[in-house]
């Protein structure tokens, strides 16, 4: 990567998260819990990061702003249809 410019890199980089949302809004079957012991992180992570780069940039995004846009619906409707007990 070190042959790319910074805005190539960019866009790669932001393609590659895209595919990582997309694989975890498609993944519904696995839980954030699995996750959290396998990777180390979760959805909830993902959308923590999400908004402390967006305020980085100085975009108000708050938490749960954050996770509608990683688990592609309101956190409260993913949790009531896929989250196990």
């Amino acid at each position: 990567m070190d042959e790319l410019d910074d805005a190539t890199r960019t866009r790669v980089e932001a393609a590659a998260f895209r595919a990582l949302v997309e694989h975890l809004r498609a993944r519904t079957d696995v839980q954030n819990i699995e996750l959290m012991e396998l990777a180390g992180f979760c959805r909830n992570c993902l959308a923590k990061w999400y908004a402390a780069a967006a305020q980085a940039e100085g975009v108000e995004l708050d938490k749960m702003a954050a996770r509608e846009l990683v688990y592609g619906m309101p956190y409260d409707e993913w949790k009531a249809r896929y989250q196990k007990e």
